[in-house]
């Protein structure tokens, strides 16, 4: 049977906590050993631990506590076959290709929202917490800025630079909400704000839109426009 122990050092055996070890009875994973009368102690064998430590074990390579008990019944059967584990096994593995794949598109969803985020300024700028809101697209389901930029700029045809003195900015980070905000525009080609100039300058397309939906698009992001000239 093994050398007898209390919850606490089978718990530290196993590598385990104490909750983890009563967790585990309570799903009938492990037998909870009968009280001594002399000390009103619960005695654990060196079998419990191992058993703890196998069902640990399955459960860091990623099995339910459900598969764990089939499995469990599998180690405890003398005519169960190797097989049926290898089964259980590649099951688990299919699982996992799948979980990776889903976690490769998150990746990559991520990296499109830290790169379009400004990184920094006012949270109503910040394309992250729209599009945990539902309200941004991501870079897949639109155009790139150049794309637009070449969709909304043919050849020959004329821009327009636009400086606009803007009251409001408190830092570099105020200057960089205003530029991700105006530069979705359509018909921005580029937009540069200083916030040490307190200024806005803003080449666009004159046929797609005007200075005031500019100024517009500035006041959006809660600033004022002081002043423009072109």
């Amino acid at each position: 049977m093994g050398t007898g122990m209390t919850i606490s050092r089978a718990a530290e055996r196993a590598g385990v906590g104490v909750e983890t070890i009563r967790f585990y009875e309570r799903r009938a994973l492990i037998k909870q050993p009968a009280r001594l009368r002399s000390g009103g102690y619960r005695i654990y064998n060196d079998e419990v631990v191992e058993r703890i430590r196998f069902i640990r074990q399955a459960q860091e390579l990623g099995f339910s506590l459900r598969e764990i008990t089939e499995l469990l019944a599998l180690r405890a059967d003398p005519a169960a076959d190797c097989g049926d584990v290898r089964k259980q096994a590649m099951v688990k593995r299919e699982e996992v290709d799948h979980k990776i794949v889903q976690l490769r598109k998150i990746r990559n969803a991520l990296d499109e929202l830290i790169a379009t985020c400004p990184g920094g300024g006012a949270l109503r700028a910040c394309t992250i917490i729209d599009a945990l809101n539902g309200r941004a697209p991501t870079k897949t389901d639109r155009p790139s800025a150049k794309a637009r930029r070449q969709q909304q700029a043919p050849k020959g045809r004329n821009v327009k630079t636009a400086t606009f003195k803007i009251d409001g900015m408190h830092c570099d980070g105020c200057a960089r909400t205003i530029e991700a905000l105006v530069s979705t525009e359509p018909g921005v080609r580029k937009a540069t704000v200083s916030f040490k100039a307190q200024e806005a300058r803003i080449l666009f397309d004159p046929q797609a839109l005007g200075e005031d939906q500019l100024a517009a698009a500035i006041r959006k992001a809660g600033y004022s426009v002081a002043s423009r000239t072109s």
